[in-house]
């Protein structure tokens, strides 16, 4: 798929890139390339707000942008070599986490992401299936291990089993008859190593989780995300698909964990300056959240 330039939202800023009329609103270039992509809200759909100039750092990340766009939906004309884009997936975030790109229009341009560990790389939740994408998670070690957060964010998890071999993890009550390798149950926190723990968060879904990575990473799924126009951690009530209750005291459970990172599958990812932070921000969700 390509995007199509006679699809052209009028709302773009003149020049080379362009988002069509097929944007979803997943907020992934919005979030790969800021400078470069905004919001319309008069069309709930993302726009170039600023063209970026020729061999800056601002155009190889609106490129980065084409390639993680789920839906093709972002062009350039003339059209642009995207070659070093496509080898920046999986992108650093920090230590040894990393964000895979490539978002899959399955899981409706949900963010997934690598821990890369000497003791087998885990796959958080499924990117798109793509060969660029396969070769260098293969270069980083492969992945012993993927978990799927949701039932909602699965994307191409099949063709990640059989690319690596990896082990597939899920709470039963999303797994329904998925070829998953294995199933946690219950509500209890399940340690995976010494270092990674999946945590039950029922409420998005009933077989929601998140994951716990050195009390530093919390991947969050669709259960928590920040929310940059309030800037406030956040939770979403009309997305909720099983128990906001439920959803509300998961959210309570979270204080007894340690962690400075939100990272999720939709919503803007959170870094606090420190632990304590985390806490407080977490603290004011919780007391906000709890009260409507």
């Amino acid at each position: 798929m390509v995007a199509i330039l006679a699809s052209r939202l009028d709302e773009n800023a003149p020049g080379a890139f362009f988002v069509d009329t097929s944007c979803i609103d997943c907020d992934a270039c919005r979030q790969v390339a800021p400078a470069t992509f905004g919001r319309s809200r008069r069309r709930g759909q993302s726009v170039v707000v600023a063209q970026p100039a020729v061999g800056s750092e601002d155009e190889a990340r609106a490129l980065m942008a084409v390639v993680a766009c789920p839906t093709a939906s972002i062009g350039t004309s003339p059209k642009r070599a995207a070659g070093h884009a496509i080898a920046a997936f999986p992108e650093r975030l920090e230590d040894d986490v990393y964000y895979c790109g490539w978002h899959s229009d399955a899981s409706y341009g949900a963010a997934s992401y690598l821990i890369v560990r000497p003791s087998g790389n885990v796959l958080v939740d499924s990117p798109r299936a793509a060969r660029p994408l396969f070769e260098r998670i293969a270069a980083l070690g492969g992945v012993a291990t993927m978990v799927l957060s949701h039932r909602d964010d699965i994307a191409d998890h099949d063709a990640f089993a059989r690319r690596f071999g990896c082990q597939r993890i899920m709470h039963a009550a999303d797994a329904g008859d998925l070829p998953v390798e294995r199933r946690i149950t219950g509500a209890n926190r399940v340690p995976l190593d010494h270092d990674l723990t999946l945590i039950p968060v029922p409420g998005h879904t009933r077989g929601s989780v998140a994951i716990l990575y050195r009390d530093k990473f919390l991947f969050t799924g669709d259960h928590l995300w920040w929310d940059q126009d309030d800037e406030r951690l956040e939770m979403g009530r009309d997305v909720c698909w099983y128990s906001w209750a439920d959803q509300v005291l998961s959210l309570r459970r979270l204080r007894d964990y340690r962690f400075q990172w939100v990272l999720p599958g939709h919503g803007r990812r959170f870094r606090a300056s420190s632990p304590p932070a985390m806490r407080a921000a977490l603290d004011e969700a919780i007391e906000r959240i709890a009260a409507r």
